[in-house]
């Protein structure tokens, strides 16, 4: 048996493209590389895309045509080329972060930006590696709590790139929208423009190692949410709301919409932030203002953790309000600090210990597929 070129190409006439229905030879898809060693052809076959649905189909008829046409006891070898390279990988979103942590509410004025700056900072006092990212892009509040509002952000080159480089205090990671706009006039975004300024501060910045990546969520159901769990694979959600019935209708709402099968986030427990009021001048006194124990009723009916509870004190907002959360007196000796700066410690605790358990019980999260 004797094989040459054209015998080869006059088989291979009979295979068609089931793309387009043409032959391979109209498509211009066998290459000019046909080698012939006594009954071994070997030959290759040039396809648009690496990812094309046809390519081990159109081998294998490739095959079977010269086996049917000349002989099956000829060895074809057949490599597969494309006109396209495949895309490079996208890298990983925050390779360096273990755990993502939202911080969300049903509603606005629950103290949500409140709870969360103290948590990072009573997670960086307990030794943790913590980032947090203020996307409450329509009332950014995180640089007013760390006190640093006039503060401006510098790029850093690593690994061959610029990056937007996070400002760091009291050992947090912190980049708001805040330091993007001017702090005395309205963000006037759609919620497209919105979301892509959003993405930019995650991904554009170089958060490095971290153990805890906090975000601060918009109150209430949004677009951002959703970008938020496209855009990351967040490990749990800590949900805060006050113990009233306006604010638990509202929590239940969030709760709802990150555990539906299409978000599908864990919820890492419930913060009943303003639980009482405790005068300065009586501490052992306590006025349910707000309802008593609404959050911790609705953690039993949700079957979920009640992380905390967070009295509603004074200088818990002037704290806030003066750029140095409280949560900063667990730096020193713990046991010297506040009640309510122990009350952020305790919250701390609690939700290193929801993660310890989300992540020892459940598979990692992946990013969610939501259409809007």
């Amino acid at each position: 048996m004797t094989l040459y070129p054209n015998l080869i190409l006059d088989a291979l006439k009979s295979v068609r493209y089931p793309g387009n229905g043409k032959s391979l030879a109209e498509n211009n898809m066998i290459e000019d590389d046909i080698r012939i060693d006594g009954a071994k052809v070997s030959f290759s076959l040039i396809f648009d895309k690496p990812t094309d649905p046809f390519i081990r189909s159109v081998v294998r008829a490739s095959e079977a045509a010269i086996a049917t046409s000349i002989s099956p006891d000829v060895e074809v070898n057949v490599s597969v080329k494309t006109r396209a390279a495949a895309a490079p990988a996208k890298p990983a979103v925050l390779p360096g972060v273990k755990n993502i942590i939202g911080v969300s509410s049903g509603k606005g004025g629950v103290g949500k930006s409140t709870v969360a700056a103290n948590l990072a900072v009573a997670l960086a006092a307990k030794g943790y590696k913590v980032g947090l990212l203020d996307a409450d892009i329509f009332g950014p509040s995180m640089p007013k709590m760390f006190g640093v509002e006039d503060e401006q952000l510098y790029m850093v080159n690593k690994e061959g790139r610029d990056w937007i480089e996070p400002i760091e205090r009291y050992g947090v990671k912190m980049l708001s929208i805040g330091f993007l706009v001017d702090k005395e006039k309205p963000v006037l975004w759609r919620g497209g423009m919105a979301s892509n300024a959003l993405k930019q501060l995650i991904t554009d910045a170089w958060w490095g190692e971290l153990d805890y990546f906090l975000i601060d969520m918009p109150p209430g159901t949004s677009d951002i949410h959703l970008t938020l769990v496209q855009t990351l694979p967040i490990t749990g959600i800590v949900v805060v709301s006050t113990p009233q019935e306006v604010a638990l209708a509202d929590a239940r709402k969030g709760i709802a919409m990150f555990t539906g099968e299409a978000v599908n986030v864990p919820i890492l427990g419930l913060v009943e932030n303003m639980a009482w009021f405790t005068p300065a001048q009586h501490p052992d006194e306590r006025y349910y203002i707000f309802g008593e124990g609404g959050a911790v009723r609705l953690a039993e009916e949700q079957g979920v953790r009640l992380l905390a509870q967070i009295p509603l004190v004074m200088d818990i907002r002037s704290h806030a309000d003066n750029g140095a959360p409280v949560a900063l007196q667990l730096t020193g000796d713990p046991s010297m600090a506040s009640p309510e700066a122990q009350a952020f410690g305790t919250l701390a605790d609690n939700v290193v210990s929801a993660v310890e358990e989300r992540n020892s019980t459940l598979p990692p999260t992946t990013k969610v597929n939501v259409s809007h």
